[in-house]
């Protein structure tokens, strides 16, 4: 089915559905990443944004149950250049165009990706719209320039969990109303880890319970105190969508915390946490999305390739806390991707140590906050 992809400067490309009729709207970003398809269109960081991916081919794998990152599709429409509609893989369960169909996804093919990505390298992310209803290139356009920029659009409470759920042998467990005061395993010496939702990705939770953690996810407007009467070990802030300075009542909350418990912040809760800190944050051109991104850990000069997703990033200039000290840099542009408080128990990193699709260089991380934990509750 013809379809046609027009940017807000006036670009358009001729492409195909393969999922049938639809339009989506919203931010054009890319995703470097060769794999993980699946967990890049599940990842709620992705909404508001249409995801083109670099890798020529997709679909040749499938799709399963068990590489979801969330409890649906996120991403507003999916880019490709082929789209291969035989997947031949033996823990495939179904294919991409029907996964996607079953969302009421808009999935294009055809696209020439090359040519796309280059453009948003060399002119930024910007506002897209992609039609098969609409085919004529002046009136897409005009709607592209039409939309809300990604600057200043908060998008945490369209992703966020309603209400608070268990993460128990891999799967959500929502709590009944005995267990929302008292949502923790009796007698267990386990670590008790509350994570606030602003679109977290499920292996973060794995990663958590892996280590022995009793994990509660709990929504992103949660209170501090609310939060702190559950007498966690611990605190996640979780990855998320849009624009960290447009949530203050989620910086709020953050800055009633600290100092009350140890706080590891991932993604946009890097972004929050430097926010709370008293930082600012900028938008990035054009992102880091991928699964290549190479990090210099300062402390002892180790480079790491990582996950990321994100496509703003903290001033590290503008934090002029004396006690919060720099640990990461990304090695292409030099922007802040680690800080951590050298008084309390505070640390953050602009990446993704769960990885999910992605390189497993981070996972020490995850260590270290136990570490924390640890340390703290031993005072």
């Amino acid at each position: 089915m013809r379809a046609l992809l027009a940017l807000e400067d006036g670009t358009v490309f001729p492409a195909r559905s393969f999922t049938g009729p639809g339009e989506a709207q919203g931010e054009c970003v890319f995703n470097t990443a060769m794999t993980g398809y699946q967990e890049v269109l599940t990842d709620p960081s992705y909404k508001g944004q249409l995801v083109t991916m670099t890798y020529p081919l997709i679909g040749n794998y499938g799709i399963n149950d068990q590489d979801l990152e969330s409890d649906r599709i996120q991403v507003e429409a999916f880019l490709v250049k082929e789209y291969l509609p035989f997947p031949s893989n033996f823990r495939s369960q179904g294919s991409l165009a029907d996964y996607l169909k079953k969302s009421k996804v808009l999935g294009l093919e055809g696209i020439d990706t090359r040519a796309l990505t280059r453009h948003l390298r060399n002119f930024g992310a910007m506002r897209v719209v992609g039609s098969t209803e609409e085919l004529r290139p002046e009136a897409l356009i005009e709607k592209a320039r039409s939309i809300p920029t990604m600057l200043g659009q908060s998008l945490v409470g369209l992703v966020t969990s309603p209400r608070p759920y268990r993460w128990i042998e891999g799967n959500p467990r929502p709590l009944d109303r005995h267990q929302i005061d008292r949502p923790w395993e009796k007698d267990s010496s386990a670590f008790r880890v509350v994570v606030l939702d602003y679109g977290i990705k499920y292996n973060m939770l794995r990663s958590l319970e892996k280590r022995g953690c009793q994990v509660l996810v709990n929504p992103a407007l949660t209170s501090a105190r609310e939060i702190l009467d559950l007498k966690p070990d611990g605190l996640l802030l979780s990855n998320g969508p849009g624009d960290p300075a447009a949530e203050l009542d989620v910086i709020r909350i953050i800055q009633n915390l600290m100092g009350h418990l140890p706080i590891f912040g991932i993604c946009l809760g890097h972004q929050l946490l430097g926010l709370a800190l008293g930082g600012t944050t900028f938008k990035l051109k054009f992102g880091h999305r991928g699964a290549n991104q190479p990090v210099k850990y300062l402390k002892n000069g180790r480079v790491e390739i990582t996950s990321q997703n994100h496509g703003f990033a903290v001033d590290g200039q503008s934090v002029k806390d004396p006690q919060v000290e720099i640990t990461h840099i990304n090695l292409n542009d030099q922007t802040v991707e680690g800080m951590e408080h050298k008084r309390l128990p505070i640390f953050s990193v602009q990446y993704h140590p769960e990885a999910s699709p992605g390189p497993h260089d981070a996972f020490y991380l995850f260590d270290h906050f136990l570490s924390l934990m640890g340390k703290n509750r031993r005072k």
